[in-house]
This record gives structure tokens, sequence and C-alpha cells, in this order.
């Protein structure tokens, strides 16, 4: 087969390198992006005179014959042309002859991909930010429904406060709006465009950049050649975005994996959602939340294999670049395969407040507040600290709540404590005397939902 670049080269290419080296296996997936791309650098060649009307009619048209074609399943891409570009231009060609040669003029595939890569990473951006959407709904919807449900706040694994179980649905939330934060600026850095950087040096051919940046949606025009077609910055980034999102989404699954055991019982997932044992009749297990923490490993290590494909390139385009695809097409469909399922088992997913009411009564989870009530009368809070452990320590030994000793075994600790201790004792009068801001008060979560319910509207 002859190459589009085959001129100054006699042999064949052997297929063993055509095996090797070829990219359009996974770079296909590129298609909609190179075809928008090559309309755009068609009708800015037109704006140029470096192509007639009926040129640019001709190879228009071409190019959307291609995409239908692919779209319907009926265009073959050929390994021996290397890549998606060679296989679409090869076609174009095929299809309309002379006028298809034209189109690569002022073009080289080094900005070509860089361009393409750029407005993938855009589409795939926005996809992931409307899923993350997703799950912040489901989040905050989940909160509304079991907003009066008390859970143990733990720290290092151990009962520590009483918080509402909707507080620490929402701390999720707010840790997928600095996802959806980062994206977006990671999105700004994207939108560059590179096309008419050439293969590093530019063109000395009459081309306008700027005309294919605005026909293409992006906000700005390269200012170096030779970065605009080295730079993966923000491929980087969205990786990086991407790993921080799974983390997140690996934080959520352990805790709801705890939950969903026998020794913690608190949620109850949706059957569809789990499956069952080969060998063990009774068994109803936490797949896809098991699943989604397995697969943040993987998208990390994508971030890591990117880094470490990028650290020793020299300027400018370099052929190593080509395996940049594989990872972060992989982290992306990893990441959006994860939301589009968490979304769903979150919005079916129920808790059993009764279960997590009796683990409330379990570790002493009102010693702080005891803490804070004799801080109020006037002592200093380590001393506090110390009088409360020793109430602890009693309270333990007897296998009681602090709210089951008796004044006397209270006031024996301290003189300061009153009766009206018991006002601040025992799980819900904890919650309901927090009041700072962010706190897990019922008034402040309210506030923090009133908040979610407007910033979450319409998106």
């Amino acid at each position: 087969m002859d190459k589009l670049w085959g001129g100054r080269f006699e042999k064949d290419t052997a297929p063993l390198v055509e095996r090797f080296t070829e990219s359009v296996s996974f770079d296909r997936r590129l298609y909609r992006e190179d075809i928008e791309g090559s309309i755009a650098h068609a009708e800015m060649l037109r704006e140029c005179g470096l192509l007639t009307e009926a040129e640019l009619i001709e190879t228009r048209q071409g190019l959307q014959e291609i995409a239908a074609e692919i779209e319907g399943g009926a265009f073959t891409f050929d390994a021996a042309h290397e890549d998606v570009h060679l296989n679409i231009e090869a076609a174009l060609i095929r299809r309309i002859g002379a006028a298809g040669q034209k189109l690569h003029t002022a073009r080289s595939r080094n900005d070509q991909v860089a361009c393409d890569l750029r407005l993938w990473t855009r589409r795939s951006i926005d996809r992931v930010d409307r899923l993350l959407w997703r799950v912040q709904k489901a989040l905050v919807d989940r909160a509304e429904a079991f907003r009066d449900v008390i859970v143990p706040g733990l720290t290092h694994l151990q009962h520590a406060q009483p918080v509402l179980l909707a507080h620490g649905l929402l701390a999720y939330v707010e840790m997928m709006q600095r996802d959806r934060e980062r994206l977006a600026d990671c999105r700004r850095r994207a939108n560059i465009s590179p096309l008419g950087a050439c293969a590093l040096a530019g063109t000395s051919l009459p081309t306008d950049p700027a005309s294919t940046a605005s026909k293409l949606g992006f906000d700005g025009v390269f200012s170096n050649s030779i970065d605009a077609v080295g730079d993966r910055d923000f491929v980087l980034e969205f990786a990086f975005d991407l790993a921080v999102v799974m983390c997140h989404l690996s934080r959520l699954c352990e805790e709801w994996l705890l939950w969903s055991t026998s020794e913690f019982d608190f949620v109850d997932l949706d059957e569809s959602f789990c499956t069952g044992s080969s060998i063990m009749p009774q068994k109803k297990n936490p797949d896809v939340l098991e699943l989604i923490r397995g697969k943040a490993g993987r998208v990390m290590g994508h971030l890591s294999s990117l880094l470490i494909l990028l650290k020793g390139l020299p300027p400018a385009y370099n052929r190593d670049m080509q395996e940049d695809k594989p990872a972060i097409f992989d982290a992306a469909d990893q990441v959006t395969a994860c939301l589009e399922v968490l979304a769903e088992l979150i919005a079916r997913a129920t808790f059993k407040e009764a279960n997590a009411r009796r683990a409330c009564e379990r570790g002493h989870l009102d010693a702080t507040a005891l803490a804070d009530y004799l801080v109020c009368r006037g002592l200093a809070f380590r001393e506090a600290h110390h009088i409360v452990g020793g109430i602890v320590r009693v309270a333990a030994a007897q296998g009681v709540k602090l709210a089951d000793l008796t004044l006397t075994e209270l006031r024996a600790f301290s003189e300061l404590i009153g009766e009206d201790v018991y006002h601040v004792l025992g799980t819900r009068n904890c919650v309901e005397n927090y009041r700072s801001r962010g706190s897990s008060s019922p008034a402040e979560v309210e506030r923090q939902l009133d908040h979610w319910r407007e910033a979450l509207k319409g998106v």
C-alpha cells in the first residue's frame, strides 16, 4: 500500500513494523474530533485562498459522508494507514480525488492530533462534570430523605461524635464540587487551539489559526508552535483530576462497604446493584462498590504512566506520545462508568435508622459534649478533657452510658456539673447542641441542603 508520506522511501514498511506502530486500533475513537477539525481547517484554507469554493464543498461533503459511514459501522479502518488521521485522509482522497490531497496543506499530524485530543478532552470533561452532578444530586436526595438519621462519626475507625447522616453524605458533595471546579480549570487550559503550529515550526503559507480556533470553539490560539505540538499538560491535568475523582469515589465506597457489613448494617443496598455467591446462598455482595474501589487504582496508575511517559521527552512531538491515548482514554472510560453506576446505586440506597441509633449508644460519643459543658462553666479545656476521661473510664467499667451515671457520680469528678448536664448528654442532645458554622447541627445541615438544592438546579 502506498503511504501518504511514502515519497522519500523506496522500501515498503515491514508488516511487523506496521503492526507495532499502528494506533488506529485505539485512536479511531477520535474520528469525530478529527473530522470536525478537518472541516474547520478546510474552511480556513478557503478563506486564505488555498482551496477553491468547489474544493471546500467537496471536502466538507466527503468528510461528512465518512463520518456517517463510521457512525453506521460501514467504514473499515486499516492498520496499514497507521492512525485515524491517515485513514480518514486516505478515504477522502479515494472519494473526491485531487481536492482531498489539498486538505493537509499547512497542517501536520502533530498539530492535528494535538487538536483532536484537546477537542476530545473538552468533550470528556463535560461528560464527567455532568455525571459528577448526577452523583451529587443523588447524595443530596438521600440526605433529604434521611435527614433525621444520626450515625456514629468515626475517627481512626473508632466512635468519635454523633453526626447526622445527611451531614456525612453532604461531605462527599463538597468533595465532588471541588472535582468539578478542577475539571473546569483543566478545561480552560485545554481549550487552546494548536492548529497552525504544523510539525513544530509553523508554516510559510498564508493561514489564519484564529479562524480555525473560533470555528472549533477554542478560547484562544497557541503562542509557541514548538510547545503547541509537544504540550500534553492538559492530558496530565485531566488524568490527575480523574484520579482525584476516583479517590473520592473510593472513599465513599469504602465507607458504604463498612456500613453494609453485618457489624455496622447501616445501609441497605438495592438488590439489583448487588450480586450473590456461587457457593453461599445467603450472600448479598456489594460488588459494585468493591469494583469502583478497585478501579480507583487503575485510574491512578494511568496518571503515573503518563507522567513517566512525558518526563524524558525533548520539546515538540515525539512518537512516544502515541501512548498517551490508551491511558487517558481508559481513565476517562473507567471514571464515567463508575459515576454512572454509582449515581444509580446511591439513588436506590436506604438507611437503617434503628441500627444507627443503637450503634450511637456505644462508645460514649457524648464525651466531647460533656467537656464543652464544663468549659462553658469556666473550666480550662485541658482540665475538662481530663475530668471527662475519668468519667468515661468509670462508665466503661460499669458498661453504661454517660447519661446513665447519677448526678452524684458525675459530681464526684467536678462540682461544676449540675442537673442540666442531662440536657447535654445523649446522642440527640449532642446533635441538637452543635452550633458552629458547617457543623452537624440540624439547622446547619438544613442550610447546607438549601444551598445544594439551589446550586445543583438546572445543571
